[in-house]
């Protein structure tokens, strides 16, 4: 069976962590950031010559919550899925899962909401997700009635 995730792996360094080991909460942000990247690079390649264009995925907002620390060499499973599909925005969600020796632990959960523009950067404007961005998201998470009635 498929999973209804797309997944980054990660081994935590030691330049993530502060002076008695524990991982710093900016990090947890750009994992997020990282496994959007991997997704976009992986399953919607086309996107990317968009992006070069005038394509601007906007991050509006991000949150992660903690459940146990994470420290120097820990293998993590950054898990995203697709929680809102809009017609200008989308939602992700994230769990991060500390994996050892086969058992999985959900260390921390985090949400990031972005909103797709187009333009110069002194005058961008709200842009329609791209179709093939919309269909490469499908198995992972909220899934439209059809890509044209999506609600914003």
């Amino acid at each position: 069976m498929a999973e209804d995730y797309f997944e980054y792996r990660h081994t935590v360094g030691f330049e993530e962590t502060n002076l008695v080991g524990n991982v710093y909460y900016v990090n947890y942000l750009r994992w997020q950031g990282r496994c959007r990247e991997m997704f976009l690079q992986d399953k919607a390649p086309e996107i990317l010559a968009d992006l070069q264009d005038d394509l601007k995925l906007f991050t509006l907002k991000v949150d992660c919550e903690f459940f146990a620390e994470i420290t120097a060499f820990d293998e993590l499973s950054i898990r995203m899925r697709l929680s809102e599909l809009g017609q200008t925005q989308l939602e992700f969600s994230f769990d991060y899962i500390k994996v050892t020796g086969g058992a999985e632990v959900l260390v921390a959960r985090g949400r990031q909401r972005i909103a797709c523009m187009r333009g110069p950067n002194t005058n961008t404007v709200p842009s329609l997700i791209p179709e093939a961005l919309a269909r490469a998201l499908q198995p992972y998470g909220a899934r439209p009635a059809s890509l044209t009635g999506r609600t914003a």
